[in-house]
């Protein structure tokens, strides 16, 4: 069973690690080259968030509560979003991927780090 404060450090370093992928991100786009592929960054269960969020350490009261349903979602969508632009920027569409990565990326990022912000605040 998960505490309030093991969630809420989760919660925490999960806002720090989605926060720094926008840099990542740039940084492929600008240079045509990644360390990792879009089909993992794609993937909502590879960041350390993910492995949490999808793993055996949170119990079926959290699973089941809103704010666990809605990030998980977001979650999700932000890593699709993420694979698209790093797929874009590899295949040397720099300026689509630029495009993605303020536009819609950006969108979902923020929308993201509402959700674990409102979680947080709620296990506090």
């Amino acid at each position: 069973m998960s505490s309030n404060a093991e969630l809420e450090a989760a919660v925490r370093a999960a806002i720090g690690a989605h926060g720094a992928w926008k840099l990542k991100l740039k940084t492929a786009v600008s240079t045509g080259r990644s360390d990792t592929t879009p089909a993992t960054v794609g993937r909502d269960d590879q960041c350390e968030f993910g492995k949490w969020l999808h793993g055996q350490g949170i119990d079926a009261n959290t699973r089941g509560g809103m704010p666990y349903q809605v990030v998980r979602r977001l979650h999700a969508e932000f890593h699709q979003c993420a694979g698209k632009v790093l797929a874009l920027g590899l295949d040397g569409k720099r300026t689509e991927a630029s495009q993605l990565l303020e536009g819609e990326y950006t969108a979902r990022s923020e929308k993201l780090v509402t959700a674990l912000s409102k979680w947080r605040g709620e296990l506090q």
